[in-house]
């Protein structure tokens, strides 16, 4: 499974890309479930945010979300967090 995350907005307006690949990943039925779950609650458009706010758009195995601060889903924001901290 492909994960990629990318943040746009923010003060400073700087966007933000990172990618996860699980295939090899020993903890790849975790990342499939949050992956999933996070997915599962996006939505197909970009929704409105909140002035310096960021905004997300999620893509995983060619499905893509968008989410935006402050209202990402407990899994959304778990999820963009560890692509991007450990992704490349």
């Amino acid at each position: 499974m492909r994960i990629q995350v990318t943040r746009t907005g923010g003060f400073a307006g700087i966007e933000r890309h990172a990618e996860v690949d699980t295939a090899d990943r020993s903890d790849a039925a975790e990342w499939h479930a949050l992956a999933g779950r996070a997915v599962a609650d996006g939505r197909s458009t970009p929704p409105a945010g909140v002035p310096d706010g960021f905004g997300y758009r999620i893509t995983v195995d060619g499905r893509t979300v968008y989410a935006a601060d402050p209202r990402l889903t407990g899994e959304q924001r778990e999820l963009v967090a560890r692509v991007l901290k450990e992704g490349s």
